[in-house]
């Protein structure tokens, strides 16, 4: 049904009146009520019963009312935040992710929203997964992209893709014709890892915990691009997801050999925004863009 029709039988309903309602929307009673009678025509039944002083709803006209008065409000609402995104011009975003987000799907979602909202400015801050959670949560950053281990009732997940862990490694490495590899495959070579994999608590130290013959570290960095750089130099191999990699492995420069581990295998990547805040326009378009992205990554093979 148009939302023409939708709005004078509204009015007609309320006013009791074609000929009231129709003044009050400013066009002629011969147009609303040729829209009812086509309507009722239509349905086969009567929506209103006509009476000398004005109109009165029928059993089937007071069903269809109350469905029509949903319709229209949800339009209406819908043509307000459309509105508002048409209409964006300037604010500001804060994201805090992790440092494969930043360095993998973030500059190309970031690339897309500023394409269509360039005087929208925004700041990007890396933390570990549990500290991007506590800083949406607390109202520090909107937008968190991150692991998501478990629920956390601050913030309320938007998306959500699979990321499994493996070994990042050079196409020469001994084990880069590999399908998959257990953690014990790899405990003959060295390892590069970032700072954030040096706490008790992280998640590669858990998984890594019951091995006999402990992993050897070479390197240990807290960023991620010398992490990358150091295993494109032969100093060792990575155990991380493929985000923050994705294009030197898609490009052939690294290779991702998926591990065997229950615990890693398992490990999923969110887009988060807090539960007590609403989700303006210009947010809610980054994290689509940044859905986009991320729904368009192989993360697992």
């Amino acid at each position: 049904m148009h939302t023409s029709f939708l709005k004078y039988f509204d009015e007609v309903a309320r006013q009791r009146s074609i000929r009231k309602a129709a003044q009050l929307l400013n066009v002629s009673s011969t147009s609303v009520n040729r829209k009812i009678l086509n309507v009722e025509q239509r349905l086969g039944v009567s929506i209103f019963d006509r009476t000398p002083e004005g109109v009165e709803l029928t059993a089937v006209g007071a069903i269809l009312l109350e469905h029509c008065r949903t319709v229209l409000h949800d339009f209406e609402r819908t043509k307000i935040l459309i509105d508002d995104m048409r209409d964006l011009r300037t604010g500001h975003i804060n994201i805090c992710t992790i440092d494969s987000i930043a360095m993998g799907c973030l500059p190309r979602a970031m690339n897309e929203f500023g394409k269509s909202y360039p005087d929208i400015s925004i700041s990007v801050t890396t933390a570990q997964p549990e500290d991007a959670v506590q800083a949406v949560a607390g109202g520090a950053a909107e937008i968190g992209i991150a692991f998501t281990f478990s629920d956390h009732p601050g913030v309320r997940l938007l998306s959500e893709k699979s990321a499994p862990f493996g070994v990042i490694l050079r196409p020469d490495h001994p084990l880069a014709g590999r399908t998959s590899v257990t953690i014990d495959d790899i405990a003959a070579y060295r390892l590069v890892r970032t700072i954030d994999a040096r706490g008790g608590n992280s998640i590669i130290d858990q998984a890594i915990t019951t091995l006999v013959t402990p992993l050897s570290t070479h390197i240990f960095t807290n960023t991620l691009f010398l992490a990358k750089q150091m295993i494109l130099g032969g100093h060792g191999i990575g155990l991380y997801t493929k985000i923050g990699f994705y294009d030197d492995i898609e490009d052939g420069r690294l290779r991702f050999v998926p591990l065997i581990q229950e615990m890693l295998a398992n490990i999923r990547v969110g887009i988060f925004v807090s539960t007590s805040s609403p989700i303006d326009p210009a947010k809610h378009l980054m994290c689509n863009a940044l859905a986009r992205e991320m729904a368009g990554m192989r993360l697992d093979s």
